[in-house]
């Protein structure tokens, strides 16, 4: 049984027109929601390395989880080019290609590429909208992550920042 830990970047801002999308950082509510979700998954899994999507909110939205969450600053996270994409189909061909020992991987990606990869792989409509900083948790019932296009993966768990208390 493998695990697939999915979370959309926190809040970004738009108020510096000139910067590309790539360049965007995080709002005040991101910068705040970021290292609240944290905390609260320090509390629902163990640290693990994540794999990032190079965009600079993405990056900053890793920054403001380790700052909740001290253990996971001690991991090795992985920024990659790859996972810069709005495509569900980007996603799977990435994973595809991951090592079977890992049984594990999370994600720190964009939407609406996880939004469709978690509809896609549960087999059916049960997300509308993965919303910012938001996390989802998939089991997928394989041995192989070449594995992934044949399965029927089950919605785990799920937690979004308007489910945290306010500090």
């Amino acid at each position: 049984m493998m695990k697939l830990h999915l979370l959309r970047h926190a809040k970004s801002a738009w108020d510096q027109p000139q910067l590309t999308d790539f360049e965007r950082g995080l709002n005040q509510r991101g910068r705040q929601d970021a290292p609240r979700m944290g905390a609260a998954l320090a509390t629902r899994i163990a640290p693990m390395v994540m794999h990032v999507s190079r965009a600079r909110r993405a990056q900053l939205t890793l920054q403001g989880l380790c700052a909740g969450w001290p253990a996971l600053a001690a991991c090795a996270h992985v920024g990659d080019d790859a996972l810069y994409t709005f495509d569900a189909q980007d996603l799977v061909n990435w994973l595809v290609q991951r090592p079977d020992g890992d049984d594990a991987y999370f994600i720190i990606g964009h939407n609406p590429a996880l939004t469709d990869l978690v509809n896609r792989l549960v087999g059916h409509h049960c997300l509308d909208n993965l919303p910012t900083c938001g996390y989802a948790q998939l089991e997928l019932p394989i041995a192989r992550w070449r594995d992934l296009p044949l399965c029927e993966a089950v919605l785990k768990d799920s937690l979004y920042p308007k489910e945290l208390p306010r500090s």
